[in-house]
């Protein structure tokens, strides 16, 4: 559309709200890409003075036609990376370290959440601050490795509130 002479100064405002309320679905979305995984919206969760060990937690989806198999990771304020299960059993909550990693199949998505499936950063650095934005990394065993953020929520949160990208 070309548009030729004057242009008010109230048809630019509305076209500036309009085009701000159509990007900000994106703009609030952290999304990464590797291949055929779309890795959905990581966090964590502030730690307080003196945890050595916090929660990652995120979505992943299989848009491929092949499995695929999250084996590791890091997290830069973070000396070790596991990936966890946590199920009740005969009426107990019990959590064991995944060392194989976890299975996505084709068209599958699997969400790391509080009380499931998630990662588990070890031998913290420091403690991890609300509103900080961490550097993380996944690998997988076919797609490789790709580089990620992880918004930091509050302490106690159960699910992540905004992924606004700005830091």
């Amino acid at each position: 559309m070309i548009v030729t002479g004057r242009f008010p100064k109230r048809a630019a405002l509305v076209l500036a709200a309009a085009l701000s309320a159509a990007l900000a679905p994106q703009a609030m979305a952290q999304q990464f890409r590797l291949g055929p995984l779309v890795i959905d919206q990581p966090w964590t969760r502030a730690t307080p003075h003196g945890a050595t060990i916090a929660g990652g937690y995120l979505t992943i989806t299989n848009t491929g036609s092949t499995p695929d198999r999250l084996v590791g990771g890091s997290l830069t304020n973070a000396g070790g990376f596991e990936i966890h299960e946590m199920k009740v059993e005969d009426g107990v909550m019990k959590m064991r370290a995944l060392p194989n990693g976890l299975e996505i199949k084709p068209g599958e998505t699997v969400a790391f959440k509080p009380g499931g499936f998630h990662l588990m950063f070890t031998e913290l650095k420091q403690p991890l601050k609300q509103g900080e934005v961490l550097r993380g990394r996944l690998t997988f065993e076919k797609a490789g490795t790709v580089d990620v953020e992880y918004k930091v929520e509050p302490i106690g949160a159960q699910r992540a509130k905004s992924h606004d990208h700005t830091h």
